[in-house]
């Protein structure tokens, strides 16, 4: 039977991210994970995750007001783009 600890808990690891830092962006890194009880490397992890995963929908998901939306159709209903053509004609596999 495998130990009931934290380390026993965590799934595996296989890479190794190095970076090099100053003092004071450590000790600032070391103070922020403290105040929410996670080891150093816990707290850079998830933290770089929420970040990456905040870039990529920047770049897949944006929200327009009415007449923004509007423009952007009318911007896509006069510049040709035979993909976007082909996209929007294209019967979805679902139906």
């Amino acid at each position: 039977m495998q130990p009931n600890t934290a380390a026993s808990k965590q799934p595996n690891r296989d890479f190794t991210i190095n970076i090099r830092v100053q003092q004071g962006q450590r000790d600032l890194i070391d103070r922020a994970a403290a105040a929410v009880g996670k080891s150093r490397s816990d707290f850079i992890l998830e933290t770089a995750c929420r970040e990456a995963e905040t870039v990529l929908l920047d770049r897949r998901l944006f929200l327009l007001d009415e007449q923004k939306f509007q423009e952007f159709i009318a911007l896509l209903d006069t510049t040709p783009n035979p993909q976007l053509q082909k996209l929007l004609t294209t019967k979805a596999p679902w139906e």
